[in-house]
């Protein structure tokens, strides 16, 4: 069976069906559904000028009626010209080139995003913009070795393999497009996936790159890091991060292969390899300077004992005594169904247990990268930290609304809790984090919010040979009534992070679903002994007096501090930048590639042992703990002598406020 005009509309009536939010084609998801169809058409802004976008947006007004009616026409006209424009880009572009003054202008400057950069208005416009992208691409290649001349072959090849794979552009990629559109217009999780797409589990469920343990997206034109998997044989690089963007793929011993605008699948396909060879990325960072690297990691599986919690001590002195600290980094909720396989919850339940047996004094649970997992590990690992009652709620699309209990009576710790979040704490985690704070259970200490995905998706598989929908189908609810949807969970202490700018964070992605409330479904009995009145207490729940000392101390060590004042100097000028690359800065990284570790570099593609040695040694330092997780701890401290001193806070329940601004 195959992707038919006529298999549209039934299609587009089970999305909306199944979405949490919206359950009719109304006038705005009309609109918002042709503006992200325009969108994938030309993700890059460089195809249509102001106006003719325009134009084709007026022009598309009434496509829901014609594809309603299955006829798809319109479509595929889209496409003839679509083929029609690149035809027109690869040769105003070959010209350019060719002609014998053309030089790599290192002064150009160019908006990378183009969610950052409006469209050209006029033909002459579209031609500057295609000099700027020609000038970023030009010195991609000389930074990889390549003479002006071979820069020149390669990239007019790309330009004509780009128009190859537009003709290439069948009915049902047109319509593929047109329906991934549509679902991305209901928001940004929902997803068409094609026959191709849902045949490698891996891509359809987070675009998991098997082999180097990277989830990946497509995004304007760029693949970019969406996770940095823990335990993968990435993360033991350490060397990339969520956001970068990964623009040319070599296998070990050949030539790099530009990926700018290639299809996703097709980079997976270059990425993905067998255990034990090497690919290599040319990675795009953007920071206050640009940064162009090249990565080479060692394909692997993911190693469990990795990815599993772990737990270190600090120590601390207390009335003279010299007492403990537990410290547990659970990079993610792992588990499954099947008994018999290792789960996060197990692995939790027993590092506890061995910290109650050592004496620990006080707690640091750091999530700081968990980007999320099973639901019902978290809900079980959040009632580790309070006697029962209720961790989280999911509303479905009907509106009903389930509660999900913590239904064990025993309090695994319960002595002062911080947990340690970030911009990429996400999902399950902050689920965690949610229900920690509106039990009064633990101080958060990190970003200023977690990434806000607060969704739940639904899979529905389709009869054979049309792939499967991928539809947001519910919320989740902290205790406190209040959605993670797209505000997250807050801190109570903020600390900088290179992680706290508007790249990170669901309120950013286009078309995310606004967060709701639902009535609070706090327990009381959460904090009770099981045969107590109410001051006898599993814990001392945290006080806004407790978190208003703790941030004025905690603000003074962050105020001294150079390691912070670098990341505000970072943060400060990446926002100044607005995302404008300066191709000088790419130059000058390679030149200084060049005379620092060309040598190097060369022994490793050879021999790949180079390479496994710089893997260890990265590794290593990945192990460091970030300076926000050591302020985490110096935090948990304070958090433990305050305590310990009695009097400094009355240690009641109260309902919190947000620290003061300037801490």
């Amino acid at each position: 069976m195959e992707l038919t005009c006529e298999r549209i509309p039934g299609l587009l009536n089970t999305f909306l069906h199944k979405h949490i939010t919206y359950r009719h084609l109304n006038d705005q998801l009309r609109e918002r559904a042709v503006d992200a169809y325009i969108k994938r058409l030309d993700s890059s802004k460089t195809l249509y000028t102001a106006g003719e976008a325009e134009t084709l947006k007026k022009s598309l007004k009434g496509i829901f009626f014609d594809v309603g009616s299955g006829e798809c026409t319109s479509l595929d006209e889209i496409q003839k010209d679509i083929v029609e424009r690149y035809e027109n880009m690869r040769e105003v572009i070959e010209a350019y080139v060719r002609s014998d003054d053309y030089a790599v202008d290192p002064s150009v400057e160019l908006v990378i995003d183009p969610d950052k950069r409006a469209r050209p208005k006029d033909t002459e416009g579209q031609h500057s913009l295609f000099r700027k992208l020609v000038q970023f691409q030009m010195s991609n290649y000389i930074s990889n070795g390549d003479t002006l001349d071979e820069a020149k072959d390669k990239l007019i090849h790309r330009y004509e393999l780009t128009v190859k794979r537009a003709r290439e552009f069948d009915a049902e990629d047109i319509y593929s497009q047109f329906l991934d559109a549509f679902a991305n217009a209901l928001d940004p999780h929902s997803n068409y996936l094609s026959a191709e797409n849902n045949e490698d589990f891996k891509i359809q469920m987070g675009l998991s790159l098997i082999g180097i343990g990277v989830a990946l997206t497509s995004r304007d034109g760029y693949s970019v890091v969406e996770k940095v998997i823990p335990g993968g044989a990435a993360d033991k690089v350490g060397k990339l991060r969520p956001k970068d963007k990964v623009i040319a793929v070599a296998q070990d011993g050949e030539e790099p292969v530009d990926v700018i605008d290639m299809d996703l699948r097709r980079v997976v396909r270059l990425i993905r390899g067998e255990r034990n060879t090497i690919v290599h990325l040319t990675v795009l960072r953007q920071t206050p300077k640009t940064e162009r690297f090249v990565v080479s990691i060692t394909r692997d599986k993911i190693n469990l004992e990795e990815q599993a919690a772990k737990l270190t001590f600090e120590t601390m002195e207390v009335g003279g005594e010299e007492k403990k600290l537990a410290v547990i980094d659970l990079p993610s909720f792992y588990g499954g169904r099947d008994p018999s396989e290792r789960k996060s919850s197990t692995d939790l339940r027993n590092l506890l247990r061995e910290a109650n047996e050592a004496g620990a004094v006080g707690l640091l649970l750091d999530l700081s990268r968990n980007g999320g997992g099973l639901l019902d590990t978290a809900r079980d690992i959040a009632g580790f930290f309070i006697r029962e009652g209720g961790v989280v709620a999911v509303k479905d699309e009907f509106g009903k609304v389930q509660h999900l209990r913590d239904e064990d009576s025993n309090v695994l710790f319960d002595g002062p809790m911080v947990v340690l979040t970030s911009r990429i704490s996400a999902s399950a985690s902050e689920i965690v984090a949610g229900a920690m704070k509106d039990y009064d259970r633990a101080v958060l200490v990190g970003d200023d919010h977690t990434f806000g995905k607060g969704t739940v998706q639904t899979l529905v598989p389709l009869p054979p040979g049309l792939g499967a929908l991928k539809v947001t189908t519910a919320l989740f609810f902290r205790p406190g009534g209040d959605s993670t949807q797209h505000a997250g969970v807050a801190s109570d202490i903020i600390l900088p992070s290179p992680f706290a700018t508007d790249d990170f964070g669901e309120s950013h992605q286009p078309y995310a679903l606004e967060g709701s409330k639902i009535p609070a479904f706090v327990d009381e009995a959460a904090n009770l002994l099981e045969t107590s009145t109410e001051s006898q207490q599993h814990y001392r729940p945290v006080s806004d007096a407790l978190v208003a000392e703790l941030a004025r101390r905690s603000a003074e060590r962050v105020a001294q501090s150079e390691e912070f004042a670098e990341v505000r100097k970072k943060l400060q000028e990446a926002e100044e930048r607005a995302g404008v690359i300066r191709l000088q800065e790419i130059l000058d990284e390679n030149e200084n590639a060049d005379d620092t570790d060309g040598e190097e570099g060369e022994e490793a593609d050879a021999s790949g042992d180079g390479a496994e040695e710089d893997g260890k040694e990265a590794a290593e330092e990945e192990d460091e703990p970030t300076i926000q997780r050591l302020e985490a701890i110096e935090i948990l401290r304070d958090y433990v002598r305050v305590q310990h001193a009695g009097g400094a806070e009355t240690l009641t329940a109260e309902v919190r406020k947000p620290p003061p601004s300037e801490l």
